[in-house]
């Protein structure tokens, strides 16, 4: 079985890693704003991550155009669903820093990043509807990681053919 570039396994495993750290940070910083203790630094973070997740995807794109990928284990209905399941999470990649971009733009956030003034984050995103929309994207991303680990664990453990090697930085025998 043909793996993946080393770089393209890189990403892909620094990206997991932002995915979650951005999570985490997203999650703290939405209870520090419900108990009134959110930070500048906070959402500074959590952007910084999410922009970070967003260059790396795009990268990993890049990577994905000039590498290459290898070849499909088969052409059953589940390996058709693992193709959509993997374009859905390049999408949302892209699609959760470009809406949390847009909450900081079209709410109050944007201007108490400007002003260097935490007393004007918003305590509620009441109506913004980037923010609406970002919150559904990070519940449909979480599913379909959920989904895609466990297409894993079924290839590793009860199919045993050898997939996640694809991914792995050692090379194959």
């Amino acid at each position: 079985m043909t793996q993946y570039s080393k770089r393209m396994v890189i990403v892909h495993w620094l990206t997991l890693a932002l995915v979650v750290a951005a999570w985490f940070l997203g999650h703290e910083l939405d209870e520090a704003r419900h108990e009134e203790g959110a930070t500048i630094a906070g959402y500074i973070a959590h952007a910084l991550v999410g922009g970070t997740v967003l260059l790396l995807t795009i990268l990993r794109l890049a990577f994905r155009s000039k590498d290459g990928t290898p070849p499909p284990v088969g052409q059953s209905l589940m390996d058709k669903v693992a193709k959509g399941i993997h374009h859905g999470l390049y999408a949302l990649l892209v699609l959760l820093p470009v809406s949390g971009l847009m909450t900081v733009v079209t709410s109050d956030v944007g201007k108490a990043l400007l002003a260097g003034d935490a007393t004007l984050l918003p305590k509620k995103f009441t109506g913004i509807v980037p923010h609406d929309v970002h919150e559904m994207l990070v519940t449909v991303l979480i599913v379909l990681v959920v989904v895609h680990i466990l297409g894993a664990i079924k290839h590793q453990f009860i199919m045993k053919d050898g997939l996640m090697e694809r991914m792995s930085l050692r090379k194959k025998d």
